[in-house]
């Protein structure tokens, strides 16, 4: 049985998509994995589309709960990396809650979107008791104590975080337009941002040999 992470938050624009796909990427380089887009707008699939040589990973679109309940019975990977629609709501998004080993939340560090992202560890992810933690995304480099002070808020409240920022970069942007990962783009902060995503998917492998 493959292991299932999934990519949630119950906000859109904080890095959903590009962290389910780079770190899609990131594992493809030594494990067979896919990309299970359960979002119904499809930006993963988008991003996807966008690239005739492949990602390194395969990827499938599915949005009907009943279908990715089965997602635990795929066989030929092992990794399925799930990319979840930003609604609390969602039976799409507590299917693939209820079957998951791993959950990343990833959200900017700003006090509003941390407040969105406690309730969705409250309501989606603690009633489940599903391992996770909170990836802290879109950083801006020149502010790096604000990301620091909502790790220290996020510890205070209990809710596990990666050590890892994802820096924000223009390089995550144009690699999405160009239909590439960030493991395969070569333009300017190209490796600081591969290597944010690198440091990451270390951090969740060393979580799983615990």
């Amino acid at each position: 049985m493959p292991k299932i992470i999934a990519i949630l938050n119950g906000k859109g624009g904080v890095g959903k998509t590009t962290t389910a796909v780079n770190l899609a990427a990131n594992f493809a380089q030594e494990q067979k994995v896919i990309l299970i887009d359960a979002d119904i707008q499809g930006s993963a699939s988008w991003w996807f589309g966008r690239n005739q040589n492949g990602m390194g990973f395969d990827l499938s679109q599915e949005t009907n709960p009943k279908l990715l309940s089965d997602l635990t019975k795929l066989t030929g990977y092992d990794l399925v990396v799930v990319d979840t629609p930003p609604a609390l709501r969602s039976e799409a998004l507590a299917t693939v809650v209820a079957i998951a080993d791993y959950l990343v939340l990833p959200t900017p560090p700003a006090a509003m979107d941390l407040a969105v992202l406690v309730e969705t560890v409250r309501k989606a992810v603690t009633p489940v008791g599903v391992t996770h933690r909170v990836l802290l995304t879109k950083v801006d480099t020149r502010s790096l104590g604000e990301a620091v002070e909502a790790q220290n808020t996020l510890m205070r409240l209990g809710i596990p975080a990666f050590k890892t920022f994802i820096r924000a970069y223009k390089a995550h942007e144009r690699a999405a337009l160009e239909g590439v990962p960030i493991t395969q783009w070569r333009g300017k902060h190209a490796r600081e941002a591969e290597s944010d995503y690198r440091r990451v998917a270390n951090e969740l492998q060393l979580d799983w040999r615990k």
